[in-house]
């Protein structure tokens, strides 16, 4: 299922399991939904299954949102204590739509309670006392974790660890929307393999490849961040590295502001520090999104001097951008109202990271010891962390790197099947059907039929203004995070021909170097490169079609585009 499918059948207001590959593009497809949620005055409640997962997206933890806390079940006194909370219950009762990401990391009898809660305070027997809920993730990343000692009595209450074998799940009659496109990785060998564990087709042909990643501990790229399944590595490896750099530290403090049990649960969620010590020279990265400024999530860079009138770090990325980094928020809001704030510079050390925190990010390159490995699919998502297997530099694995849960997969087939269902329900309804569909769901939800497309969704929650940018200006960006023209168009919601437009221009304008854009091109064009040269030489090079009919329709329109603009006449 595309994109658009999925977003047309969010904005029925269907209750919806949406699932995909990492890369496939489940958080950019919800940030349309919100903005589009938004645009229309509705306020979706959004949450997440974790602290760090909930800080990605600006909102709570779904334990914290519905007064749950870190309860295991719910008795009768418990439940009518928190449907009579005031806050809990205005929060409740002021929701339409509640979305909850990562969902392969909540427990079955957790979604039970959620259930439990907004039945109560809205009361209706509707699932979820009649919200519009909505849950993303993906199974095959890694599960609950479970404490030991909480095993036994877990398996009492619930037959598995997965949310989809909950009650609440199954009442709730959700439409499976499973993305089927790919705009992390851009590397065909690379995405077969990672199909492969994911299918449970891993074979000899499949880790031939994986064996030639392989490394030697002195071998490891130095600026490559470091993936280790365990904290003590990760804590060890980062010290280790700051405390070689020579030269003074510079520590900078966390802010916060809030009551405190919001605030910690931000603090847990937050991949920078509550104390960053930082030296000139070390490796760190981005934890936070923000495009003008040229940095995502995931960004890599290295700290090259602290600024002399504000002391901030200024970071040269890979791609060469020099920024002077400054503080940001991670907020929790709550009816347009902050109720917690943190506030630290958007940075972490980035020597090393473990596979848990690495989950969501999007990297050009890592050093893994998977030799650690103690769960079903903590392989698999640290591989699908880097964009291509010349990103892929490998230590050791064990046996269990190559494995994703047995369960998982028969689900997964059931999923699939599911969603064709539903993108084949969706082909068949008329357009006037959904345009209906969609105006009657707005009016449910008392937002605004007239679409205020003045009004979207800034990090944190908070609605502004549309800042005007200049479009080309915005996809340079984009490009200079190494992003290909798919990639660029599906962030920017612009056909893919717009982009190359960009492009073009961009490059009349010498802001992009002409011997760059090989990396759009692909191989067999690339190879040909002097011939259609010499082609736009005979034929002139301000029209495609001669040039196209010459080589019998053999290299596409765009292709020739490109090979376009890498001719100088």
């Amino acid at each position: 299922m595309t994109q658009s499918q999925a977003l047309t059948i969010l904005k029925t207001g269907a209750n919806v399991f949406l699932t995909g590959e990492p890369g496939s593009g489940k958080t950019y497809l919800i940030n349309e939904y919100v903005a589009y949620l938004r645009a229309h005055e509705i306020e979706p409640a959004i949450t997440a299954s974790t602290g760090i997962a909930a800080t990605h997206i600006g909102g709570f933890t779904i334990h914290s949102w519905c007064g749950i806390g870190i309860k295991k079940q719910l008795e009768k006194r418990d439940l009518e204590k928190i449907a009579s909370s005031g806050y809990i219950k205005k929060r409740v009762n002021r929701a339409k739509i509640l979305i909850i990401d990562e969902i392969s990391m909540l427990l079955p009898g957790t979604l039970v309670m959620v259930d439990a809660v907004c039945r109560k305070i809205k009361g209706s027997a509707a699932p979820f006392g009649g919200l519009q809920i909505v849950l993303v993730g993906d199974f095959f990343q890694l599960p609950p974790v479970v404490k030991n000692e909480e095993e036994n009595v877990l398996i009492k209450e619930v037959s598995a660890r997965f949310a989809y074998d909950s009650p609440a799940w199954s009442a709730a009659n959700l439409t499976v929307c499973y993305l089927s496109e790919q705009y992390r990785q851009d590397d065909a060998t690379f995405l077969n393999i990672l199909t492969a564990i994911r299918c449970n087709r891993f074979g000899e042909d499949h880790l031939c490849h994986i064996e030639k990643r392989k490394i030697q501990q002195h071998l490891a790229p130095a600026r490559a961040p470091k993936l280790f399944s365990h904290n003590f590595d990760v804590d060890r490896v980062n010290e280790e590295m700051l405390a070689k750099l020579s030269g003074e530290v510079k520590a900078f403090l966390m802010l916060s502001k809030g009551p405190r049990p919001i605030v910690d649960a931000l603090k847990r969620g937050c991949l920078s520090p509550e104390k960053l010590c930082l030296k000139i020279g070390a490796e760190v990265m981005f934890v936070k999104n923000n495009l003008k400024e040229g940095f995502v999530n995931g960004t890599l860079g290295r700290v090259e001097a602290f600024d002399k009138t504000s002391g901030w770090p200024i970071v040269k990325t890979r791609n060469g951008r020099k920024i002077q980094t400054e503080p940001m928020d991670w907020v929790i809001e709550e009816g347009g109202i902050t109720r917690a704030q943190i506030t630290q510079l958007p940075l972490r050390l980035a020597w090393a990271i473990t596979v848990h925190k690495s989950q969501g990010m999007s990297m050009d390159e890592a050093v893994m010891d998977l030799s650690g490995v103690f769960e079903f699919g903590q392989g698999y998502v640290a591989f699908s962390r880097v964009r291509r297997l010349a990103g892929l530099h490998i230590l050791g694995w064990n046996e269990k790197t190559f494995l994703v849960h047995p369960e998982i997969l028969s689900k997964d087939k059931i999923f699939r099947a599911r969603s064709s269902r539903a993108k084949e329900f969706l082909s068949d309804m008329a357009g006037a059907e959904l345009a209906k569909r969609h105006e009657n769901f707005i009016v449910f939800c008392e937002g605004n039929l007239k679409a205020n497309e003045n009004l979207v969704q800034k990090i944190g929650g908070r609605w502004e203004k549309k800042e005007k940018i200049d479009t080309h200006i915005a996809t340079f960006t984009l490009w200079n995070e190494r992003k290909n023209i798919a990639q660029i168009a599906n962030a920017r919601n612009l056909a893919e021909s717009t982009i190359l437009g960009h492009i073009e221009r961009l490059t009349k304008q010498g802001k992009i170097d002409r011997d760059d854009l090989s990396r759009i091109l692909t191989p067999t064009p690339a190879k040909a490169l002097p011939q259609i040269h010499a082609a736009f030489r005979e034929l002139g090079a301000d029209a495609l079609s001669p040039v196209f009919a010459k080589f019998a329709g053999k290299y596409s329109y765009d292709e020739l585009r490109i090979a376009r603009m890498m001719y100088q006449k």
